[in-house]
């Protein structure tokens, strides 16, 4: 996963061409501005039954320009994935934390905005972006025409979907409230910048004390992707990483990682709990019921019928 924020600035320039005419030129009686005329589909009823109304959230999924970083190639979602990616997001996360947390938690700190594009922003380094997080108001999310072979299995769809929502979403609540500032002294002078993509950081990063690769960007990275990653994986998955993390593949020498990584999953642990009253392993379980809800086909992605 990548994660980068973006902040565009944008000005208006009127420029008026012969200056002497300008204080003559009359004003015509018909604004320029033009309503828009779009028309409202059932899935846009949908989206305002099930995020504006209860949770005041916007799902857009229609290409707007203004939305899009324009640094890369994108297209539009497709209309029908991009429903499904709607019920996933809304089952298998945000309801996910209504559970756990409660309506008045999920109200208060999640993004007021989705948007979702078709295609994934790739990177000249051979990354590429999954999602951003601006400012705590929105979760961009990429890929949503790739959807319907990407979500046959809970890896995959954890991998490029729903990953990425719990990964922004603890960078918009460390916003909110910030971690300790002794998670980055665990092992801080590890952590590798862009690097990360590297030969070097592709390999070794567990027994370093880093759950991901990515992890090793900065420790804000490091935070987001310990809680991302530990409430979308079982605990068999986990254990096998400690062990992994436990000792030098080539040698079998004790080595650090797993050490680290269970002092900072506890700051995670502690964090969340001390700060917004949620116990990450109920997240977790609560989390892995609902996506293998999705995978076995137990809810219906492409229902768009809006309850009475």
């Amino acid at each position: 996963m990548y994660m980068k924020k973006y902040i565009v600035c944008a000005s208006l320039c009127l420029v008026c061409l012969g200056f002497g005419s300008c204080s003559e030129d009359k004003l015509e009686a018909e604004s320029v501005i033009v309503d828009s005329n779009v028309k409202q589909t059932d899935f846009d009823k949908w989206i305002k039954a099930n995020f504006t109304d209860p949770y005041n959230i916007v799902f857009k999924y229609r290409y707007e320009h203004n939305e899009t970083d324009m640094n890369y190639y994108n297209v539009p979602a497709d209309y029908e994935q991009a429903v499904k990616l709607a019920h996933i997001v809304k089952y298998a996360s945000i309801e996910a934390y209504d559970q756990v947390a409660g309506v008045d938690f999920t109200r208060t700190f999640f993004p007021k905005l989705f948007y979702a594009t078709g295609e994934f922003e790739y990177r000249n380094d051979g990354t590429m972006i999954l999602g951003t997080a601006e400012g705590g108001k929105k979760i961009f999310l990429a890929g949503t025409n790739h959807l319907n072979k990407l979500s046959t299995t809970v890896e995959s769809l954890n991998t490029y979907y729903l990953r990425t929502i719990h990964h922004e979403f603890t960078h918009i609540l460390n916003q909110t409230k910030n971690y300790t500032a002794e998670y980055q002294k665990v092992n801080g002078n590890l952590y590798i910048g862009d690097a990360w993509s590297s030969e070097k950081g592709a390999t070794g990063y567990l027994q370093r004390g880093f759950i991901t690769a990515y992890s090793q960007m900065e420790a804000r990275e490091d935070f987001a992707e310990m809680l991302s990653m530990y409430v979308t994986n079982t605990p068999e998955q986990w254990a096998k990483w400690m062990a992994e993390a436990a000792k030098d593949p080539k040698t079998g020498k004790k080595t650090p990682g797993a050490e680290h990584i269970a002092k900072k999953l506890e700051m995670v642990r502690v964090y969340m709990r001390d700060e917004f009253n949620i116990d990450i392993d109920a997240l977790r379980d609560e989390i892995l019921r609902r996506e293998g809800d999705v995978i076995n086909g137990y809810v219906n992605l492409t229902d768009l019928k809006i309850d009475k």
